[in-house]
């Protein structure tokens, strides 16, 4: 028979406990600070593969700094839902993103939408 050995009452302390040391003091809301960073992945910031970029410019789609916000903001909420590759649709233009790895896989013009048939997304995005 195997018998559980308890540890001692008091063990667990740390040595600086043992020397009446007593650790340093964090203000609540720098712990708080701490916890929500570490609970919340690091957000990569958006990039476009090759192909996105060949596409971008044989469509003459215009990468405003307003559009590029529009992106990220899509990939930060599909993100909260669980997606992994969604439609970031938009009036003039549709991107296809992997939100993982915050990739821009391809973009589509407003003219190449109204035949187009979009397949292995798990969710869109209005813009």
């Amino acid at each position: 028979m195997i018998d559980r050995i308890a540890p001692a009452r008091g063990a667990a302390r740390s040595a600086s406990a043992q020397r009446g040391e007593q650790p340093p003091q964090q203000s609540f809301g720098a712990m708080l600070q701490q916890q929500l960073q570490q609970a919340q992945p690091a957000q990569q910031p958006l990039n476009f593969s090759k192909h996105a970029l060949t596409r971008v410019e044989e469509r003459g789609i215009e990468l405003t700094p307003e559009l590029m916000d529009k992106l990220a903001g899509s990939i930060g909420r599909a993100s909260e839902k669980g997606a992994v590759n969604i439609l970031a649709l938009g009036g003039e233009q549709a991107f296809i993103i992997n939100v993982p790895h915050s990739r821009v896989i391809t973009t589509i013009s407003q003219d190449e939408m109204k035949e187009k048939i979009f397949t292995n997304i798990d969710a869109a995005v209005l813009l």
